[in-house]
């Protein structure tokens, strides 16, 4: 008792705060604390994701987005610049074409008039070519009539040295045969001496294999070389007492080795045998401990149902609210999709009004606050075609603006209405044959018409999907507006369901740090280690009979080895002898190989003195190969100088052609006048040539044009409308003021320019950025929700904090109060309080301190051991005095306080819990005069007795000091 009280008194001031505050029951503002704090934290990391997210992943991605929108909006500026840039290019080809096939029609009349001119002139020349030609013919027979025996001589001798240089080069040839034949069979004896190199090298892998072989031989015989020595070892161990040859130690020493393991492995086996009493006496004392700590672990079960309940009601309300899974979701990629329709049809209608720039109607306001809806704009715009095969004929109608002009089915059917006598009003057929009561009729195939009411229609069409779009678009934003509340709250129970969820996981963590879990997992490790120890028992119960039979058999063994030596000798013995005898075979076997591989040497050596005669004979051969090759080279020399003698009987010929030849001088400028006449014909046959050609380019270039022209209007539907505007001043197809060549070269940069901006752009930008920002815009809302949260649990720790303060003024005032009151009236004449450190104030502690009459102690050491224990009993009777219990139990308080003490303590209890029962045992006659019941235990003829008494209530204010009275008996009730 006296130690609990010097604890009780020892406490520094935070303990005594401590108790205090479970007196006042703040503990429950601390626990809010820590879950708002707890919140708190969440929120913090929440918002600091967020802030990552922003600066990390949202912030750059948007700002590259919206580059890429500005290069997306440049590259469709450029795209409608470079269209307008397009259609003046075509538009000057067009033109170009149309000019140059107009020109070329006069300029080949004129060609063919002048290939007539020429073609008369070649024949002139004819003419006068015939008549010198024959004069030229009657020289020659006069020449060859007079010089024609020399030549005939001299054309004989260079037949016959002819001949001879054909039989020369005959001989030679031969010759030549000869030579290739001998360095054939040089070959030949070449492939010999190769094929013989082959068989070399097979007896070689022959004499290799038998190695091999041999060597496995070599093996075996080394094995039972291995084997015999192991034998004779056995042999010499038998001889030695040993029961192997590989043993190192005797048969008694090993007995003598086991039986001391079996001695240790029994000892090992006690120790564990002891061991499994000690965990058993243990878990038995740690299973009565978890029985006494079942109300604490039942409490905390209790707190985690409760836990669980609240989350599986917010569980309910979850599932109670109308939110259709991934419904946001779908109309979100609905909306994307949408956007995306919006986007291509925008970009077409922007294409097909880049294509109808001359549909384009824009005007400034002619007067102030002009109202410009009176303007409808371009007729063809103000069409809306029911039916597209009647587009050629209405675009036709329109020339008139439907001045009285009918639109008829068919050509008949315009015929009639056109020239019937009561009508006579203009018609257009659907293919826009045009007919005319002042019988003007205009017809056939028109190439381009009717396509731009076509156009018109495409993007009447266009137009129309862009506004079904967009409501479209309206819809899905307004019922994701709609959405927003219910998945706002949706998601706001899920909050709480998380932080439900982990203040249950708390709680959990708290019951398995609880003592009563602490004991389960100890009384479950105690099983596992009674489980180890009985299995080490048995595996020690079972090595220890183990080694005890080893000891048995080496026992039994020591016996028969003195009587089976003999028998065992004799068997190794028998062993050594037939090991001897198979070595033996082996080796003749070996020596069988060696003889082999002798005979496949010898053959070796036949084949290389073979190859040896074929070599010398190839060398002889060579040798007969050079000297044909000489004698060859002395041959070729004769039949040189038969060809040097040929050749000068030609050119002795050739002197005598030349004679002839100056024969002919006259001929020969009658020849060059003829020449001349017919390299001027020639010229004129050029000229005419070219003048055929030239026409063949211009029909060509006129069919090429046509093509041209052909090809562009179909095409370019748009040429057939605006044609008419091509070349004209002040229009976008004035080719004057722009320079058509630089106007290409700018094109072809732009194409250029556009198509590798083209593979740099993001097509999808416009899309991706709106969604980008939309995704910015709800992190910033829902970082602004978060901050708004973050300042209210700052608000709600800051009152938790306040009204802690303010409860534990007032437990402090009033415990304060009864503690010097009930101290007072344990021990009159002194008082006692609860004061702050010296410095500080009530948060930081409570110190306690005494006064005898006006004298405060500077120490609680200076008082008396019985006046500590009033002390201390006087400050818990003060803590419970804050929120009474109806039942308190005092177990011997006063054992060690004096009789007046212990009287004042009765008194205390009656004057300061009158509203409370209290249980208390004592020894002391002085706590009984206050009691309202008196139980007394004593032993009567060895049996326990409990007698209840219940004091007269005159006898009771006689001892607190009423007037005296006579005393009367006492109720007594005896229970055996």
């Amino acid at each position: 008792m006296q130690g609990r009280i010097t604890k009780v008194l020892n406490m520094k001031p935070p303990e005594i705060l401590s108790m205090l505050e479970e007196a006042a029951g703040t503990r429950m503002y601390e626990m809010k604390k820590d879950v708002a704090l707890k919140t708190l934290l969440k929120k913090q990391t929440k918002v600091d994701e967020i802030n990552s997210v922003l600066s990390q992943e949202i912030l750059p991605a948007l700002e590259k987005l919206r580059k890429e929108r500005a290069q997306y909006i440049n590259w469709v500026n450029g795209n409608a610049e470079l269209d307008r840039l397009k259609r003046f290019c075509i538009a000057f080809e067009f033109f170009k074409a149309e000019k140059i096939k107009n020109a070329a029609i006069h300029d080949v009349e004129s060609m063919q008039c002048s290939i007539t001119e020429s073609q008369k002139a070649v024949k002139d020349l004819n003419d006068e070519i015939s008549e010198k030609e024959k004069t030229i013919s009657d020289l020659t027979l006069e020449k060859e009539k007079s010089m024609s025996n020399d030549i005939h001589k001299l054309s004989d001798k260079v037949d016959q040295l002819s001949s001879m240089l054909v039989k020369e080069t005959s001989v030679y040839s031969n010759q030549k045969d000869t030579l290739k034949t001998e360095k054939a069979a040089i070959k030949k004896l070449e492939r010999n001496i190769k094929d013989l190199e082959a068989f070399y090298a097979e007896k070689c892998a022959e004499i290799l294999k038998i190695d091999n072989d041999a060597a496995g031989l070599k093996s075996k015989v080394e094995m039972l070389t291995s084997n015999l020595v192991e034998f004779e070892k056995e042999y010499q161990g038998v001889q030695a007492g040993k029961s192997g040859g590989h043993e190192e130690k005797s048969l008694a020493d090993q007995l003598s080795e086991m039986k001391v393991a079996a001695g240790k492995a029994m000892t090992e086996s006690k120790q564990a045998k002891t061991r499994i009493h000690h965990l058993e006496e243990e878990l038995k004392e740690r299973k009565r401990q978890l029985a006494s700590k079942k109300e604490e672990a039942n409490a905390l079960d209790k707190e985690l149902q409760s836990k669980r309940t609240e989350i599986e009601k917010i569980r309910n309300a979850l599932s109670c609210i109308p939110i259709e899974e991934g419904r946001l979701e779908s109309l979100e990629k609905l909306k994307e999709q949408e956007l995306e329709a919006i986007g291509k049809l925008e970009a077409e209608i922007n294409e097909i009004s880049a294509q109808l720039g001359s549909m384009n109607f824009h005007y400034s306001d002619p007067v102030k606050n002009f109202e410009r809806t009176r303007v409808k704009g371009v007729v063809a715009r103000l069409m809306h075609v029911k039916d597209i095969m009647a587009a050629t004929a209405l675009e036709v109608a329109m020339c008139y603006v439907f001045g009285g002009t009918f639109v008829c089915k068919n050509t008949d059917a315009a015929r009639q209405v056109t020239f019937h006598k009561d009508i006579k009003v203009p018609s257009v057929s659907l293919e826009g044959d045009i007919f005319d009561p002042r019988g003007l009729l205009t017809g056939g195939a028109r190439k381009g018409s009717g396509n731009l009411l076509k156009q018109l229609h495409r993007l009447s069409v266009a137009e129309s999907e862009l506004a079904k779009h967009r409501a479209k678009l309206s819809e899905v934003e307004a019922e994701i507006r709609s959405l927003l509340p219910s998945h706002k709250r949706y998601d706001q129970l899920k909050s709480q369901l998380e932080l439900k969820s982990y203040d249950l996981a708390l709680s959990e963590e708290r019951a398995k740090e609880c003592e009563h879990h602490k004991l389960s997992e100890a009384v479950s490790q105690l099983g596992q280690d009674l489980d180890a120890a009985t299995a080490e028992f048995s595996a020690k119960e079972e090595l220890c009979k183990s080694c005890l039979e080893k000891v048995t058999s080496l026992e039994q063994a020591i016996k028969d080895h003195g009587r089976d030596r003999e028998s065992r000798l004799f068997a190794l013995e028998k062993q050594i002898k037939a090991v001897k005898q198979q070595l033996s075979v082996s080796a003749k076997e070996l020596k069988g190989f060696s003889g082999q591989k002798e005979r496949l040497m010898m053959e070796k050596e036949a084949i290389a003195q073979e190859q040896s005669s074929l070599e010398a004979q190839l060398s002889s051969s060579k040798e007969q190969v050079k000297v044909m090759e000489e004698s060859l080279e002395t041959h070729a020399l004769q039949v040189d100088a038969i060809k040097k003698e040929y050749m000068i009987a030609e050119e002795q010929l050739k002197e005598s052609r030349t004679k002839i030849k100056e024969c002919d001088s006259e001929i020969n400028s009658l020849t060059r006048a003829v020449n001349k006449l017919q390299q001027k014909k020639t010229d004129w046959q050029v000229e005419i040539r070219k003048m055929e050609n030239e026409i063949k380019r211009m029909e060509s270039e006129q069919v090429e044009c046509s093509r041209v022209f052909e090809k562009l209007l179909q095409m370019h539907k748009w040429i057939t409308t605006e044609k008419q505007l091509f070349g004209k001043p002040g229009t976008d197809y004035d080719f004057s003021s722009r320079d058509p060549t630089t106007a290409r070269a700018e094109l072809d940069a732009r194409e250029s320019e556009q198509s590798n901006i083209e593979k740099r752009i993001n097509k999808k930008v416009i899309t991706m950025f709106e969604k980008a920002e939309d995704e910015y815009n709800s992190l910033i809302f829902k970082k602004q929700i978060i901050e708004n949260d973050k300042s209210k649990i700052h608000k709600v720790i800051h009152e938790l904090d306040e009204k802690k303060k303010e409860t534990l003024k007032i437990t402090w005032q009033k415990v304060n109060k009864d503690f010097g009151s009930i101290f007072s009236t344990l021990l009159p004449g002194t008082t006692a309080k609860l004061v702050p450190p010296e410095g500080g104030n009530v948060m930081d502690g409570l110190e306690v301190r005494v006064a005898f009459g006006s004298v405060w102690k500077q120490s609680l050491s200076e008082l008396s051991g019985g006046q500590r224990s009033l002390l201390a009993l006087s400050l818990i009777l003060a803590l419970l005095l804050f929120k009474p219990a109806p039942l308190y139990i005092l177990d011997e308080v006063d054992a060690a306080l004096d009789l007046s003490h212990t009287q004042n303590i009765g008194r205390m209890i009656k004057a300061h819990f009158p509203h409370s029962q209290f249980i208390v045992v004592s020894l002391k006659e002085g706590m009984f005069n206050n009691a309202n019941v008196i139980f007394r235990t004593k032993f009567v003829d060895g049996v326990s007795t409990v007698t209840r008494t219940v004091p007269d209530a005159k006898q009771q204010r006689k001892k607190l000091g009423s007037t005296p009275e006579r005393r009367m008996p006492l109720k007594e009730n005896t229970v055996r």
